[in-house]
């Protein structure tokens, strides 16, 4: 599998998402990653669907953000997400946040698990626990033909 473009979603930025300084709040653009990681799971099958029905849910365990460039009013942001897998209970969503003219104003780096709701507990393999429940892991990824 080659490596395609991740995931893209715009998002517009609005007034009331600014600081005292005139700039995006810094939650914020934790607010536009979890968008488009919201995003991208529904295109890529839905939380809401196979994985409901098999009792779980992804969790957001730990992030991770470096800002780069300050976001204004009006400022429209095209915000990628990606997901990568290893051996384990994690597996990582990383974002690029970025203006229309290409500035990279910001990059997250998420861990996540996928949990077991009736348990409360991490599963192993999420990856192939995602693939079962009908999600495109290759769209996740970033490695969709």
């Amino acid at each position: 599998m080659s490596e395609q473009e991740p995931f893209r979603t715009r998002i517009k930025v609005r007034h009331y998402e600014l600081d005292s300084l005139g700039h995006v709040n810094h939650a914020v653009y934790h607010q536009y990653g979890e968008v488009a990681r919201l995003e991208l799971f529904e295109k890529a099958g839905g939380i809401d669907s196979g994985l409901a029905e098999l009792g779980m849910a992804p969790v957001l365990l730990e992030s991770h953000i470096v800002y780069r460039r300050e976001l204004r009013s009006g400022d429209e942001v095209d915000v990628s997400c990606r997901a990568s897998f290893g051996d384990g209970k994690v597996f990582w969503m990383t974002n690029e946040i970025v203006k229309l003219d290409g500035t990279l104003s910001a990059d997250i780096r998420c861990t996540l698990g996928l949990m077991d709701l009736t348990l409360r507990k991490l599963v192993a393999q999420p990856r192939e626990r995602m693939a079962e429940a009908g999600l495109d892991i290759d769209l996740l990824c970033g490695t969709a033909q």
